[in-house]
């Protein structure tokens, strides 16, 4: 099997300075990268304790079984929830440099999620093409954890409440933040970005 070695962005301009190698090349694959921008969309599927909460605006909404169902769960210690965080993701031809309309593939995208600004789980999802025409690229992410376990402070109508401001009829992504560190091919190679950046649901955001 072929090993893929990522090197970091720092690494390669130090390296590529010294040797003096290629110099409009490289400044053109960075620019290309840093063109890249991310944005949260909306969270759809959500689903607590595997009853469906997307079409419910409120606690009140929920039926009696599925209430039964979702306190029987929290009084044993346990609510599962499970949900797909849309991630949209950009790359525009500006004008500002780089190659035109060279499309970037993002070889991996590490992640993590944070809720109300607390750190919950992480993970990666790679080999996403993104077109160098401005136009947004979906990423659907799915997510799959406990919210007891990093909730354990708050009460049960807290938590069917923040399932559903997240994922429920009238739910957003407005309480999350995705911090990321991307890994881009270039004709160098793999490179990965110096450090994370948050995405967030209000704006497009870059390195």
């Amino acid at each position: 099997m072929k090993k893929i070695y990522k090197v970091s962005l720092f690494t390669v301009l130090i390296s590529l300075s010294v040797l003096n190698i290629g110099c409009t090349g490289v400044m053109d694959a960075i620019t290309n990268m840093q063109r890249l921008q991310f944005k949260l969309d909306k969270v759809t599927g959500m689903k607590l304790a595997g009853v469906p909460l997307s079409n419910i605006g409120s606690i009140s909404n929920i039926s009696l079984l599925d209430a039964a169902n979702l306190l029987a769960n929290f009084t044993q210690g346990k609510l599962p929830v499970e949900f797909t965080l849309n991630v949209l993701a950009r790359n525009p031809n500006d004008g500002t440099g780089g190659t035109k309309n060279t499309a970037a593939v993002i070889k991996n995208l590490g992640w993590r999620l944070f809720i109300d600004s607390r750190e919950t789980i992480n993970g990666n999802v790679g080999n996403i093409s993104v077109p160098g025409i401005g136009q947004a690229t979906n990423i659907p992410i799915g997510m799959s954890f406990d919210l007891i376990r990093f909730f354990n402070d708050a009460g049960y109508d807290n938590l069917l409440n923040l399932a559903l401001a997240l994922g429920g009829k009238n739910g957003s992504s407005s309480r999350v933040t995705l911090k990321v560190q991307p890994t881009v091919e270039t004709v160098f190679g793999p490179i990965t970005y110096p450090g994370e950046f948050d995405v967030i649901d209000k704006e497009f955001r870059a390195q």
